[in-house]
């Protein structure tokens, strides 16, 4: 075959073959393409007897919630507001939660702890089979009393027993995956643990990002205008509120009381309210503001009702804030034991200066404390002046400011959690599925055609090169 000829064949191959890995390579990466996880949460009740020797005659300690982290059942908390990664070609597995606890025991008597601990930001990475929990931790260490400060500590060995992590559903579920502590995790726990000692078990669910297209120029120019609408959104002075909200728990123990052992009870929400975890929010925020007098008015949607055993029944509803002189009071309708009292006093709070800021007044996490009327809502059960869960509230001045995220819990958070959930070694990152590239059979074609192509190439070739020579 002449060197032209055979110059001209090995090209049409190069063309072909680089054809054929054009028509594979696209769709196969798009498969191994990772997702985003939007929202979710994680529950772990770090160590049961570790909350327990707490909570006991010997540290008389407590704990408190950070972040908008809750408790669910009997001894668990409840991270919040997922935030990562999932490819489900690989089973690769990565998000942190938002939310803490900080435990306090043996009390000195300069008002100090010899145990301090706080335990935050947890965080799963999931990758060729093994699991690992990290968290931010700071520790007061036993017995010298050293403090130290450690972000994304490899705290957790999770024991994934053969769970297929693979698949291409819209979320992942893990639920009791077995807990050990590690090296670092024992020197974070301030020496009370050894390596290899059993934790409480980690349970979470996570929503899963479809695939998203590029985004359309319509889609683009919106978000543009929106952007400048937002540069431009001017700091009223006064005026009408537009939005608003009102995030509030009732008081953590209280919730704690419905949901345990005694009570067994659940609260159920209703006329828009919404549950963050740690906190109801009652939305819809209307009213007025005025920065000169330094007041604000607002009323907000939403219901929550408290029932259970023991003739456990209380409603909130039509919620309502006022705030004059620096001082902040939250109202509500109170209905318990078929009685109802309109717009009472529930808790007041210190707001100190208001100011808008972006559109926007805020208030956050100021301690509330119970009132006369409050106490009397809640049966006797707390007396006049009990601390309460924080009040925070935010109302929008202008059409384009936007209010604070509420904790995301992900699509399968239950606003009932139950004391104890049944054991489960269950994965679901969903069924696994067909394979999204090209099948066996359709690269087999591919291929095939290839090669009769060559085939009648070369033999056009051999066919011109024989006409030649007659």
């Amino acid at each position: 075959m002449p060197r032209r000829a055979r110059r001209r064949l090995r090209v049409l191959a190069v063309t072909l073959f680089t054809a054929l890995l054009g028509a594979l390579l696209p769709v196969a990466g798009a498969h191994a393409a990772a997702r985003t996880v939007q929202g979710g949460r994680l529950d772990w009740g770090v160590k049961a007897s570790f909350q327990s020797y707490i909570t006991g005659p010997i540290a008389q300690g407590s704990y408190s919630l950070t972040g908008g982290a809750a408790t669910v059942g009997a001894s668990q908390f409840r991270f919040h507001s997922a935030r990562g990664s999932y490819d489900g070609s690989t089973g690769a597995f990565s998000s942190s939660f938002s939310g803490g606890v900080h435990f306090v025991g043996h009390k000195k008597s300069d008002g100090t702890y010899e145990l301090d601990m706080t335990i935050s930001n947890p965080t799963v990475r999931i990758a060729g089979g093994s699991g690992t929990l990290y968290v931010d931790v700071v520790s007061k260490a036993k017995g010298t009393g050293a403090v130290t400060s450690s972000r994304q500590v490899p705290f957790a060995s999770l024991s994934l027993g053969g769970i297929n992590m693979k698949g291409d559903g819209n979320a992942v579920a893990l639920n009791n995956l077995p807990a050990t502590l590690t090296s670092q995790g024992a020197q974070s726990f301030a020496g009370y643990y050894t390596a290899g000692t059993a934790l409480d078990p980690v349970s979470l669910s996570a929503d899963v990002a479809p695939q998203q297209a590029e985004p359309s120029a319509t889609a683009t120019k919106k978000a543009e205008s929106k952007e400048k609408k937002a540069e431009k959104a001017k700091e009223d002075t006064s005026g009408k509120v537009r939005d608003g909200a009102v995030d509030w728990g009732v008081r953590r123990t209280f919730r704690e009381y419905v949901t345990g052992d005694i009570a067994q009870g659940k609260w159920t929400l209703g006329d828009g309210a919404q549950d963050g975890g740690a906190l109801f929010r009652f939305p819809e925020g209307s009213g007025t503001y005025d920065k000169k007098k330094q007041s604000l008015k607002a009323a907000f949607d939403g219901s929550v009702r408290f029932t259970g055993e023991h003739g456990l029944d209380l409603k909130l509803a039509h919620v309502s804030v006022t705030v004059a002189d620096g001082k902040g009071t939250l109202r509500a309708d109170t209905t318990s034991d078929g009685k109802t009292a309109e717009d009472a006093a529930l808790v007041t709070f210190k707001t100190g200066r208001l100011k808008a800021e972006g559109g926007l007044v805020k208030v956050s996490e100021a301690p509330a404390v119970l009132t006369a009327a409050g106490a009397k809502a809640f049966g006797g059960m707390y007396k006049k002046g009990t601390a309460m869960d924080p009040v925070s509230l935010a109302v929008a001045l202008d059409a384009d400011a936007s209010l604070p995220a509420l904790p995301d819990l992900g699509s399968s958070a239950s606003p009932t959690p139950t004391a104890k959930a049944k054991a489960s070694r269950a994965a679901e990152p969903a069924a696994a599925g067909t394979d999204a590239g090209l099948s066996g059979g359709a690269v087999a074609g591919i291929v095939a055609a290839v090669v009769v192509v060559l085939a009648a190439a070369a033999g056009l070739l051999i066919r011109r090169r024989r006409a030649a020579r007659r």
